[in-house]
């Protein structure tokens, strides 16, 4: 047989002749490039967007969990569409709704429209991303397949690094309305790998048969959106909050239990819970789930702190998050080397630990608001160490799965990853407002963490206003270390060591 063959079992026999694989590579890294910039420049433009919109600050945390808490509950369901119905179909069709979605987003008249946009843009995502990279494993044969990954890992690390930078540009230097371009930029991008899918790459065929578990994803998709709102509504004021905060979360935990018992009993269920039992499994989803939890809270909250509390400008709050992207790009390759010769432990333990005492340094030095000379070096020791974590956290879960299994395995990761960014802006939204109203008392009454002032305030409630942001911040910092040297924690008690292993 020629590699042009239908797929085979054993992955050398692909679905897309030679010449057509460059598109599907090139699509491919254009439609990640949208998923992975997306939620970056969301974070830079939220001040901007709150004062267009009139959004409140549990507006602004809704803007983003929309996004992630459907993307976290079917990315799963998204990467099964694809096994189904067939890979290219199911990632050309989350292009169409990301753009479609993202056109929306950019002619959105009020914050209750962004959000369900946002919400609406992570259903598109939960099949766009998954897809990306099946179409690419699909489409090569193994000799060359390896060299195409790291092509698009590449590609995609320096577009998630040179994207916020330019969206910072752009709401620096632009109108008011102009952050309505992070998303209308999406249409033109996703045309372009449309038409390259559809008039360059062949359809695959499907390689399954099995049913989609459509019960649990919108078990999963009802339980996280409850408990996220719950964790959100603890910084409502009581009249607020329609039914007590611990009740959504409850009820929502509840919903989730069922989800777990649904998967046990479905014939084809999106999480194989039986992969659990292994603890090496379970220890690297946990440790994922910390680390993400704090990685995400420091990632939404920070720019609004420096933007709105310290009055920089948005292409400079940019600029603090690209070397986190260059770390990775330069060092993933030599951290993935270092897990594979002394096993997974060391390197999550240290990566977890340098972030963390990275994290603690930015609550330390808040009250400096020095950017450039401080904030903006700590933040160094934090790309240094989510460099050193993020393959040998994609290698613990790889060894730790059966081979038949990797594919899930990986969408479970990558799916907590999701849902670990849901829960920190839920809850650490809620803890910036209570902390923030505590240190502002009535003083500055009417004004939100994170929010652009509409008209300056005296000297004495403007030097108040801003310890309340640094205050808020300042607890969100401390949290998000504390998750990390658990994180830490995790990783050394649960992750092998192959030296140890050695002398047994």
């Amino acid at each position: 047989m020629t590699e042009n063959a239908a797929p085979a079992t054993n992955g050398n026999h692909v679905f897309c002749p030679p010449e057509a694989r460059r598109y599907v590579l090139v699509s491919a890294i254009l439609a990640s490039s949208m998923g992975f910039i997306d939620g970056s420049v969301v974070s830079l433009a939220m001040p901007i967007i709150r004062e267009d919109l009139g959004a409140s600050l549990v507006d602004a945390q809704w803007i983003s969990n929309g996004y992630m808490l459907f993307l976290s509950a079917l990315v799963l369901l998204g990467g099964a569409a694809g096994d189904v119905f067939g890979v290219r179909n199911i990632f050309a069709a989350g292009i169409v709704l990301f753009m479609v979605t993202s056109a929306a987003c950019a002619l959105a008249v009020d914050a209750d429209m962004l959000i369900v946009m946002r919400a609406a843009q992570g259903v598109g995502a939960a099949l766009m991303v998954p897809g990306s990279l099946a179409l690419i494993a699909k489409s090569y044969p193994n000799a060359t397949r390896g060299r195409a990954i790291g092509q698009w890992a590449a590609f995609s690390s320096l577009t998630t690094a040179m994207g916020p930078f330019v969206g910072g540009m752009v709401l620096s230097f632009g109108a008011e309305w102009m952050w309505r371009l992070i998303f209308a930029i999406n249409v033109p991008i996703g045309l372009i790998a449309l038409a390259m899918l559809f008039s360059k790459v062949p359809q695959d065929r499907p390689s399954s048969r099995r049913r989609l578990d459509v019960v649990g994803a919108v078990l999963a998709t009802v339980g996280l959106g409850l408990m996220a709102w719950g964790l959100t509504a603890l910084g409502l004021p009581a009249e607020g909050q329609f039914l007590p905060s611990w009740l959504w979360i409850v009820v929502g935990a509840v919903i989730f239990v069922v989800f777990v018992l649904w998967e046990k009993r479905a014939r084809s269920p999106m999480v194989k819970l039986e992969l659990f039992r292994s603890r090496a499994f379970s220890g690297a989803n946990l440790y994922t789930l910390v680390l993400f939890f704090a990685f995400n809270a420091i990632l939404f909250f920070l720019p609004m702190t420096v933007i709105s509390g310290w009055g920089a400008r948005e292409w400079e709050a940019s600029l603090l998050f690209v070397p986190l992207s260059l770390f990775i790009a330069a060092l993933s390759s030599y951290s993935g080397r270092l897990a594979d010769a002394i096993g997974p432990r060391l390197p999550l333990t240290l990566g977890a630990v340098l972030v963390g005492i990275s994290y603690a340094g930015l609550a330390l030095t808040m009250p400096l608001m020095m950017l450039w000379q401080v904030t903006f070096p700590i933040l160094l020791l934090k790309g240094l160490g989510m460099a050193i974590v993020v393959s040998p956290i994609s290698a613990a879960v790889m060894r730790a799965t059966p081979d038949e299994d990797t594919g899930l395995a990986s969408g479970i990761n990558n799916a907590l990853a999701r849902a670990a960014g849901l829960m920190a802006v839920a809850a650490l939204g809620a803890v910036a407002g209570i902390v923030f109203a505590q240190v502002s008392g009535n003083v500055v009454a009417g004004v939100e963490f994170g929010a652009l002032l509409a008209a300056p305030l005296d000297p004495a409630a403007e030097v108040l206003r801003v310890q309340a942001t640094n205050s808020a911040f300042e607890a969100i910092a401390w949290i998000a270390a504390a998750m990390c040297w658990l994180a830490a924690l995790v990783a050394w008690f649960t992750q092998p060591s192959w030296e140890r292993a050695a002398s047994r």
